[in-house]
């Protein structure tokens, strides 16, 4: 059994790794390379990495706080997810945090872990599976039977929170899902709320800046119009590097534009950051500012595009198909190894957003629907997208056997109306961070945060601390 690797103590120290504010300590656990089909890969394992700290460990009995590492490396959400640090001390916390497989340096096959057939093995089923068995091996590895254990997650690190406490109450007793749009992966759930709450954003700050905007793309179309005259003149003033002669990547450079405004929505911090890329404090308001300041909507529109993809302003011109990676995720992928695995995941099991349309959105009309993701994914993947399965599987919009969830949302969160916002029951309860942004909840208290985030933290450390006392 799978608990015999770590009670082997095959644990592999790498490096004692840390930031300032949150150290940490580095080790790789033993996984299997896939838990379901044993004809497969048999018993082939692999190396996932994970981080951890005990310092304010009690020993059995006390609890261990669990973050359910999500699309990237788990260092980024270690740093991102300071709340949890915060209050480990208070609680005499293990904290974990391992890493999910196909993301960072967690790669089942190597290099060649992103080609078929093994990308097949990335799933949320097979996810959920690895923290299962890396959780059950680490109780017994601390000889803690009597520790209750909290996962946490943010995003979709937060769906799987909430999850594999639907698949395992047994396990893990709690979970907070900080932005966690748990009911969009019902095929009956929301889909068509994300550029409309990025709109909202912006238009709430000011009214005159979501005009400008609608009028910028819609000058992007005027220009298109005119013929390769009409895009040359559009290339320079959006400072392209490359011209625009084709249909493709016009609609592009239309995505690129629109994923600066969905980043800075996201991560509409009251403090600058560094977390999926660097923004200024308050980025929204920085970009309206930022295209009002400008007569002409198109060079203004280049001008935004810089702060999400020029932070440094050391790029002359904006390179658009190494900056956006077209996927299944109309939200973006983001660059590099993470973006193929992602958009995998964006095309076998999980199910995202529609695109825009150019009525409830400030956006070009840039529709993703169920065909032209099916379309999408055959030609990349050789794959059809299982539309209802991460409902089949994880509860969908039937919530009412679940139990000890915590479902947070931020009122800025573009991905706040795919999740739950609304209590439930009286042990799944939905708290609303007014002001925040993204899993901004999670993030470690700082001196600009809004009441609101102070509120929902001392709810969210309020109910943990209910749980773990009965």
């Amino acid at each position: 059994m799978a608990a015999t690797i770590l009670g082997a103590c095959v644990l592999l120290f790498l490096t004692q790794l840390s930031y300032a504010d949150f150290p940490y300590k580095e080790n790789v656990y033993v996984q299997y390379v896939d838990h379901y089909n044993l004809m497969s890969f048999g018993d082939q394992t692999f190396k996932q990495r994970y981080l951890y700290q005990d310092k304010d460990w009690g020993g059995d009995g006390s609890p261990i706080f669990f973050y359910a590492g999500n699309e990237g490396p788990i260092e980024a959400f270690w740093k991102a997810s300071g709340f949890i640090h915060e209050i480990a001390p208070q609680f005499k916390a293990y904290v974990v945090f391992p890493e999910h497989r196909f993301y960072g340096e967690s790669l089942p096959f190597g290099n060649k872990s992103f080609t078929s057939p093994y990308l097949g093995l990335l799933s949320v089923a097979q996810a959920v599976a690895d923290y299962t068995v890396f959780l059950t091996d680490l109780k017994a590895y601390l000889k803690a039977p009597n520790s209750k254990i909290i996962a946490f997650g943010g995003s979709y690190g937060g769906m799987l929170a909430a999850y594999i406490r639907y698949k395992h109450p047994s396990l893990v007793y709690g979970a907070l899902a900080a932005s966690a749009p748990v009911l969009m992966q019902d095929p009956k759930g929301p889909h068509d709320f994300f550029f409309k709450h990025v709109t909202k954003d912006f238009r709430d700050y000011n009214e005159k800046c979501y005009d400008k905007v609608k009028l910028a793309f819609a000058q992007q179309l005027d220009y298109a119009k005119q013929g390769q005259p009409g895009l040359d003149t559009m290339v320079k003033k959006m400072r392209l590097c490359d011209k625009i002669e084709k249909d493709w990547p016009f609609r592009l450079m239309q995505m690129w534009a629109r994923n600066a405004f969905v980043m800075m929505a996201m991560l509409d911090y009251p403090y600058k950051t560094d977390f999926m890329g660097s923004l200024p404090g308050h980025p929204v308001k920085v970009a309206c500012d930022t295209i009002m300041a400008e007569e002409d909507a198109l060079v203004g529109l280049a001008n935004v595009a810089g702060i999400w993809y020029n932070s440094t302003g050391s790029e002359k011109c904006f390179n658009v198909s190494k900056e956006f990676y077209y996927c299944a995720d109309p939200t973006g992928c983001g660059n590099g190894p993470a973006s193929i695995a992602w958009n995998y995941q964006a095309c076998s099991d999980l199910y995202l957003p529609s695109g825009s349309n150019n009525e409830t959105d400030m956006f070009p009309e840039l529709p993703w629907d169920t065909d032209i993701r099916r379309s999408y994914c055959q030609k990349q993947f050789n794959i059809t997208p299982r539309v209802a399965w991460d409902a089949e599987e994880f509860l969908g919009l039937d919530l009412k056997y679940a139990s000890n969830i915590i479902f947070s949302n931020g009122d800025l969160d573009p991905w706040m109306d795919g999740g739950v916002t609304k209590d439930v029951s009286s042990s799944v309860v939905a708290i609303l961070v007014e002001g925040g942004a993204h899993h901004l909840d999670l993030r470690a208290a700082n001196k600009l945060d809004p009441p609101g985030v102070i509120k929902a933290r001392e709810q969210e450390k309020k109910i943990i601390r209910y749980w773990l006392n009965n």
